[in-house]
């Protein structure tokens, strides 16, 4: 879902950072923002950061709260199910065009990527959780080649990206299982299907921990 690295411009770099942020949580569903308060944090000028705000925003990463703030959409439950409808229609099928692309090489650097998202869940590390499982999931959706679809699921990424930081805040790194190993092993016997339904439980997984954050945060609401 990125594109390999090499000199970008300043307008491009600055989306990025702003989007990583959004991506792994550092800004949370409904914590405000400035351009001026990017400006300063980025050591970037106003017009790559106007830029990429008004990108973000067309991309629903971000709202526009009108005298130069905008905030990270908070989600809900209703749009989660969009967000599951569209991410299982969509995903599965990627993984599944890519494992009949993919080389040993391919399958060698996707197990590189879940050692070091287990690495990071042993250390209790959330930003690392977050970066390398979006990095397994973005290396292999882009050996699918399906360019369509990658910008398809790049935005779904983007939607639910700061929710999982969420949960992560609230239930830590133990409890958060995936099913990376089990497509592994479905990409290593050449079994496309086998990938895909792992791909897609691996997504229900994720979305039903989200479930549960807003169960969670409404017992909050009616304790307080």
């Amino acid at each position: 879902m990125e594109t390999p690295h090499r000199k970008l411009p300043t307008h491009e770099l600055v989306y990025r950072k702003i989007r990583e942020r959004i991506l792994f949580g550092e800004l949370q569903p409904g914590q405000a923002v400035t351009i001026q308060g990017l400006v300063a944090e980025l050591g970037a000028g106003m017009t790559p950061v106007r830029e990429a705000i008004r990108r973000l925003t067309a991309e629903g990463a971000l709202e526009f709260l009108g005298n130069r703030r905008a905030c990270v959409p908070e989600l809900t439950e209703e749009q989660l199910e969009e967000l599951s409808f569209a991410r299982l229609a969509i995903e599965p099928r990627l993984s599944q065009i890519a494992t009949g692309k993919m080389t040993a090489a391919d399958i060698d650097k996707l197990t590189d990527i879940d050692n070091a998202l287990n690495e990071a869940i042993d250390a209790g590390d959330v930003r690392g959780y977050l970066q390398h499982n979006y990095r397994f999931h973005a290396t292999l959706y882009r050996l699918s080649d399906a360019k369509i679809l990658i910008a398809m699921a790049n935005a779904l990424w983007l939607r639910v990206g700061p929710s999982l930081r969420v949960v992560c805040g609230q239930i830590g790194t133990y409890n958060l299982p995936d099913k990376h190993e089990e497509a592994l092993a479905a990409m290593r016997a050449g079994d496309a299907d086998a990938v895909a339904d792992a791909i897609a439980e691996d997504l229900r997984q994720g979305h039903e921990q989200i479930r549960l954050s807003f169960a969670r945060n409404a017992d909050l609401i009616k304790s307080g």
